[in-house]
């Protein structure tokens, strides 16, 4: 609008208010300035942002409205501008800041523009508060700072898992070069190691259902072979024989896990919700005990309480995976002559089990992973494991609307506790 139409326009009183109201009450800090940089209009907004008042502005240059340390570069800057005087938004590739009256500074965001009347220019400045802004982006970078850290975790802990594979592996080639000295006997089985030699290259997937085949053929032989040197004892044959089997069970329960956790992914695993009875359930945990029996160390003993005396609806399948799990870790992280607790209730509608081991524990910092693919706790390190079988358990629970907790501290011991609700899966059932 050309300076002439301005004055035509306030000359009428209406429109002076106008003019007034709209930069008195404008929601943005709004400064005007001589030619000399001396400030000759400060609004309300302004007054607030940097709690000056107007009649304390007048006559001031702008830069008291800047931290001293950069006073003489914005003198520079502002002669500049007056020579060449154009639209523009300042701060673009650095960040700028204004100073209260108290000395206290924040990030603002400045735009300026310029009007000539009787061949003097005057400066309107447009000042925003971007403090809050300026908070996002620091959350966003903090944010961003935390997602490259989890890749970077992530990136190592699949290095471990592949040098683990490798590690297993090595340890294969050792057990057939150790059977291929053995007695003229094993020759048939030598053979059936072929097959497993044969699918070592694909052993890094480790989610391929060829595998159960092949590892239950040499799980039977080695059984066979193991009567057949009971007629004539050998115990360098029993060593090997022994190796064997427990090389195929370490595999067979990475395998389980891999395979457990690839159906999940697919969403293969479905759900088969029934009524339990309290016999049922007392059947379930007492079978599963005995089942793993064969795993306790020397002196590990399992304690069972049970107090269900109304029936509970889950999945019986999912159930037992869960048990397994849990307590085979309870007894793989204690030590031996220890006793292991096992409790399961109904509480708050909700069908609650809980495991309690006295073992390593573990740290407040692997906790919050705990639960995560392939995640390990630093100090479980040197047991073997997949560091699948937690999350395969969070997953099933999540089937059946459930949930798992923990409580643990190192040295002293862990304690897993799942809840499956039981509103909802009466609901589905019926």
């Amino acid at each position: 609008m050309a300076v002439s139409h301005i004055q035509k326009s306030l000359s009428n009183p209406d429109n002076i208010q106008q003019f007034e109201a709209l930069f008195n009450f404008a929601t943005i800090g709004i400064i005007v300035t001589n030619n000399e940089g001396q400030i000759i209009n400060f609004n309300k907004y302004a007054e607030t942002q940097f709690g000056y008042s107007r009649e304390e502005m007048l006559g001031h240059t702008v830069e008291v409205l800047l931290p001293a340390t950069i006073h003489s570069k914005h003198t520079k800057y502002r002669e500049q501008y007056y020579h060449n005087p154009e639209p523009r938004i300042m701060g673009h590739g650095r960040d700028l800041y204004a100073q209260r009256k108290d000395g206290t500074t924040f990030p603002v965001e400045v735009s300026l523009s310029h009007y000539t009347v009787k061949e003097k220019t005057f400066v309107i400045a447009f000042v925003i508060d971007i403090t809050v802004r300026k908070k996002h982006e620091a959350v966003v970078l903090e944010q961003k700072s935390e997602l490259e850290e989890v890749t970077s975790e992530i990136r190592l802990m699949n290095a471990d898992l592949e040098q683990k594979v490798e590690d297993r592996t090595k340890m294969l080639r050792e057990a057939l070069a150790e059977l291929e000295k053995s007695k003229e006997e094993l020759n048939e089985a030598f053979e059936n190691e072929k097959e497993l030699g044969e699918l070592k290259s694909r052993f890094v997937t480790m989610a391929s259902h060829e595998f159960r085949t092949p590892l239950s053929t040499i799980l039977s032989s080695t059984y066979l072979l193991d009567k057949y040197n009971q007629l004539k004892p050998d115990p360098k044959t029993e060593k090997h024989i022994s190796r064997i089997k427990g090389a195929v069970g370490g595999m067979k329960s990475i395998l389980e896990d891999f395979l457990s956790l690839g159906k999940l992914e697919e969403g293969l695993v479905k759900t088969d919700v029934e009524k339990l009875s309290p016999p049922a359930i007392d059947d379930i945990l007492k079978n599963q005990l005995q089942e793993l029996d064969t795993l306790l160390k020397a002196g590990q003993q399992i304690q069972l309480s049970n107090t269900i005396e109304q029936p509970v609806f889950a999945d019986r399948h999912l159930l037992k995976n869960i048990l397994i799990n849990l307590l085979s870790n309870a007894i793989k992280f204690s030590a031996e002559n220890t006793t292991l607790q096992v409790s399961s209730s109904v509480q708050n509608n909700e069908f609650v089990i809980s495991v309690t081991d006295t073992g390593i524990g573990i740290s407040e910092e692997d906790q919050q992973h705990l639960f995560e693919r392939f995640f390990r706790a630093k100090n479980a390190s040197n047991i073997q494991g997949t560091g699948l079988g937690l999350h395969i358990v969070a997953k099933y629970l999540e089937l059946m609307n459930g949930r798992i907790e923990m409580k643990s501290k190192l040295d002293i011991g862990s304690t897993f506790t799942i809840y499956i609700p039981q509103e909802n899966l009466q609901e589905n059932l019926e």
